[in-house]
């Protein structure tokens, strides 16, 4: 394929991905289906000089969805300049290193390298937090680190999810009603004794028809969404949690909340994200390492993948 590109995806082992369901290996696909050049660079392989980013780079084979891609050559070390677009996918923890990714990314950006999502995006729009921009379609929420605050959020709820600021896949998320005993301890683990800030939103009982992701190309939603819906006793519907995923139709009030959060997530430079619904509430803002393409098209045939990929070969050919 004589035109094609060279994209980077920033990710964590290729091993340690799960071949099943990540939405990194769905890129890779759409990619090479496409013809584009494949590399893959962990987060400890990117280096700064004085006037370029560089990276080891694994330049990588996608065999099929049945197989993780191979190596196909020695790490090369290339100035980010070398690629179309570099993907960053880096699962969290959102950690100092991966802050510091996104410090050198940035600078990478400033020397005209095309970086998705937007470096400045992931550094400042914390998932949960970000979130507090939309007022009109979340639950009433908290975020706070005194004891007491959090005392008074429950007494006027009754019912409510506390969760920290930098969990994923469900990790950290509690249910306390008015009458749990438990209150005390589980706001000293998960605050550390008030020292770390945690969000709490009013129990939303629509949980129990799960909690729906739709994945946003480029501010637009697909026609799909995942409800990822708790398993018996559980309050969480995260995948990860042991949620069973089932694909739905975009329904009128998702499309509401897509319209709105759409303009946000373009302007910001955020080309594929995950919103986090419950019922007719938005609960978080997914921005880092959006998944569920691959279950979405499983299901559907829809090629989400496939869709993130034309809108980066028309923005790399029309620089």
């Amino acid at each position: 394929m004589s035109d094609a590109l060279n994209f980077a995806w920033i990710i964590d082992p290729l091993e340690s991905l799960n071949l099943a369901k990540d939405s990194s290996l769905e890129l890779m696909r759409a990619a090479a289906v496409r013809g584009h050049h494949l590399f893959v660079i962990e987060p400890d392989g990117l280096q700064a000089t004085q006037d370029q980013v560089w990276a080891e780079c694994k330049p990588i084979r996608y065999r099929s969805e049945n197989q993780l891609p191979e190596y196909c050559q020695a790490p090369i070390y290339h100035p980010l300049s070398h690629f179309h677009a570099v993907l960053m996918r880096k699962d969290p923890p959102f950690d100092a290193e991966y802050l510091y990714a996104t410090h050198l990314l940035e600078l990478a950006e400033s020397q005209g390298v095309r970086v998705i999502n937007r470096p400045r995006a992931l550094r400042d729009f914390n998932e949960k937090l970000v979130t507090l921009r939309f007022p009109h379609l979340t639950p009433p929420t908290l975020v706070a680190r005194q004891v007491s605050a959090f005392r008074e959020f429950l007494d006027i709820h009754q019912d409510i999810i506390l969760k920290p600021l930098d969990g994923m896949g469900g990790r950290g998320i509690f249910r306390i009603q008015k009458s749990d005993s438990n209150f005390n301890v589980i706001w000293e683990m998960l605050s550390a004794e008030g020292t770390r800030t945690l969000m709490a939103q009013r129990y939303l009982p629509e949980i129990i028809n799960g909690d729906k992701r739709i994945l946003m190309v480029d501010g637009q939603p697909l026609p799909y969404v995942l409800a990822r819906i708790p398993s018996p006793g559980e309050n969480r519907g995260n995948l990860a949690a042991g949620g069973t995923g089932r694909v739905q139709p975009l329904s009128s009030d998702d499309q509401i909340i897509a319209e709105a959060v759409g303009p946000f997530l373009h302007q910001s430079g955020i080309l594929l994200a995950g919103l986090d619904v419950i019922g007719q509430s938005l609960t978080e803002i997914n921005v880092t390492s959006p998944t569920c393409l691959r279950e979405i098209r499983d299901q559907t045939g829809i090629d989400g993948a496939r869709q993130v990929i034309e809108v980066l070969e028309k923005a790399c050919r029309h620089i």
